[in-house]
């Protein structure tokens, strides 16, 4: 397992979310931090998700 850390923050550049959680590879990560983000209605705020190793997966504006 991998460990990979997802952020959100609002535009002011407060965190909203600073979460690390456990993934098999890539793939299952970008899954797993999507579901976060529709889970804490987070989805359209600005947010990245990272590998350990610093491998953007996901990415928002």
């Amino acid at each position: 397992m991998n460990t990979y850390k997802l952020t959100a923050f609002q535009p002011n550049g407060e965190k909203l979310l600073d979460e690390s959680f456990q993934a098999g590879d890539d793939s299952a990560a970008k899954e797993i931090g999507i579901q976060l983000l529709i889970e804490k209605d987070l989805l359209n705020a600005t947010h990245r998700c990272v590998s350990s190793k610093g491998k953007l997966l996901l990415f928002h504006s």
